[in-house]
């Protein structure tokens, strides 16, 4: 596989280099499997030799730049679905936990606390069809996503009536283990009489994410009646959501709906890692989002870690979910995990804390350079995961889950190249790279599998920025950093003076405008100082 796609040149090692530093782990985690005779490929999650739809679905964030198949992984779940619309967590034919299991069978599983299956599945669908721009594939998928969804929304296990909202058993944050008071000898991921049910904020936000997505593609397809229907349902479960789980700064990490208490938990205090991804989800305002923001910035601060991005903070008790292994600081019990911090520098990106969002892929870069090692999650002082210290039959240096988040912001946030549609078709493009400190950049950014991409070239001298954009064909919405103190006094794309409209994100600084490009475009914005 090329790179000839993927390119970002500004003479800054921390960004040049993150591309092929992320796209080195994934290759490690690239998994080819036969099942009924059908080749299959795939990306595992470190911890585990199989394939997870929750891992792969954020995963593709990434791969689905360089990746030819994208497909098969996603038929595979699609041709096993049940036919009550449920996906399976994960398939595998390797022995996962040795000594004790040696047989290479074709092995499926669902882990049933699991609520957040299914919307992983329609994101997973959506992001290969972004590359792969195959409409009669998708085409063909959406009856079998639209089913996952309506098994959300109608089986007892997974919707609450009462809340308009899914619910699950108490497992901390997305993960797949439930807390039983001590009624089951180990990890418990069975639903039973001794459920304690309740909302967990980011199965919400995932759904959602994933009726916009239903809607976005039904539109496209011209089924605007279907579209309007998973409209309403993603604003319906937007609001309920943001009624019952919001506490005024963050959301509440589980809201209970049978009572349990836990000594020696600060529930009200528990920040959880799906609070960032629910600002990149879509699902808060903007003045939650900086609320959220600051709340790890501030945590960051006042606490010992060595960076801020929590699994949850504070943890639970040491060993309460059923293995002693769990201690607080541990894994998803406060274990700190690359997959918030790329969410997070995302977030802050978008909501007028680009400097942060830089911060946090500089202090990424500097962990995983000079090994070439990233892990899942590491202990607050540093330590990473090892098979010793974790639930999981590996803790391979290999993360792609958590170092595919961190080059989604950089991709999305700071190159600020997000594909609205497919193949670029329809394009935000938002450089921010005043934040980062940097006037000339060279960024590139394209999909192997159907071989289309969007070049632009980016500079920033005195009171001019300049932009020259390579395309095939692409509408395009610029939302364009520019200095702290200064409007964009006009606009131009090839000589001709466009509309803008100058905008403020904290104390951030933007322009906004928007054009068609065929082939290319060049744009000059001319700045003047207003303070």
């Amino acid at each position: 596989m090329s790179d000839k796609k993927i390119n970002i040149k500004t003479g800054k090692p921390e960004f040049d280099n993150l591309y092929p530093m992320v796209k080195s782990f994934l290759e490690k985690d690239r998994m080819d499997i036969v099942i009924d005779g059908q080749k299959i490929r795939g990306y595992r999650s470190p911890d585990a030799r199989s394939i997870w739809i929750r891992d792969y679905s954020d995963m593709l964030r990434a791969v689905k730049y360089f990746e030819l198949d994208l497909k098969s992984t996603i038929d595979h779940f699609a041709e096993t679905q049940a036919a009550n619309g449920r996906i399976f967590d994960y398939f595998t034919t390797f022995p996962e936990k040795l000594p004790s299991e040696r047989e290479n069978w074709t092995k499926y599983v669902r882990v049933p606390v699991e609520a957040d299956v299914e919307y992983r599945f329609v994101k997973a669908a959506y992001l290969a069809w972004q590359a792969n721009g195959d409409d009669a594939w998708i085409l063909n998928l959406l009856p079998g996503m639209g089913k996952a969804l309506q098994y959300i929304l109608t089986h007892p296990w997974r919707w609450d009536k009462n809340n308009e909202l899914v619910k699950r058993p108490y497992t901390i944050d997305t993960w797949d283990f439930a807390y039983t008071a001590g009624k089951h000898e180990w990890l418990q991921f069975q639903i039973n009489d001794d459920t304690f049910w309740g909302i967990m904020h980011g199965d919400n936000s995932g759904y959602y994410e994933s009726f916009r997505i239903m809607a976005l593609l039904y539109n496209y397809f011209s089924e605007h009646v279907k579209a309007e229907t998973w409209n309403v349902r993603a604003e319906k479960i937007k609001a309920a959501m943001n009624k019952t789980c919001w506490n005024g700064s963050f959301y509440t990490h589980f809201v209970k709906l049978t009572p349990v208490e836990i000594a020696g938990v600060e529930e009200s205090r528990q920040l959880s890692l799906s609070n960032p991804m629910a600002i990149n989800r879509g699902v808060t305002t903007h003045d939650m989002a900086v609320s959220i923001i600051k709340e790890y910035q501030k945590r960051g601060e006042d606490n010992d870690s060595f960076v801020e991005w929590f699994s949850i903070d504070p943890p639970f008790p040491d060993g309460i979910f059923g293995d002693e292994k769990l201690v607080g600081g541990a894994y998803v019990n406060g274990g700190i995990m690359p997959l918030v911090g790329g969410e997070l520098a995302k977030a802050a990106f978008e909501h007028g804390f680009e400097k942060y969002g830089v911060d946090i892929l500089k202090r990424y870069y500097e962990m995983i350079s000079e090994r070439g090692e990233t892990y899942l999650w590491y202990f607050p002082d540093g330590t990473p995961a090892s098979i010793e210290t974790s639930t999981s039959p590996e803790a391979k240096p290999t993360d792609g889950w958590g170092s595919s988040a961190m080059l989604y912001a950089l991709i999305e946030g700071l190159a600020g190249i997000e594909d609205q549609s497919k193949q670029f078709q329809k394009v935000s493009l938002s450089p921010r790279w005043i934040a980062a400190g940097i006037d000339k950049a060279e960024v590139q950014v394209g999909y192997e599998t159907s071989d289309v991409f969007l070049n632009y070239s980016y500079l920033h001298e005195e009171n001019h920025i300049h932009i020259e954009i390579k395309c095939d064909d692409s509408n395009i919405r610029f939302h364009l950093m520019i200095p702290d103190q200064t409007n964009a006094e006009h606009v131009t794309i090839n000589g001709e003076v466009v509309k803008h409209h100058n905008v403020t994100i904290e104390k951030s600084r933007y322009v906004d405008f928007e054009t068609s490009a065929r082939r290319g475009i060049a744009v000059k914005v001319r700045l003047n100082e207003f303070l």
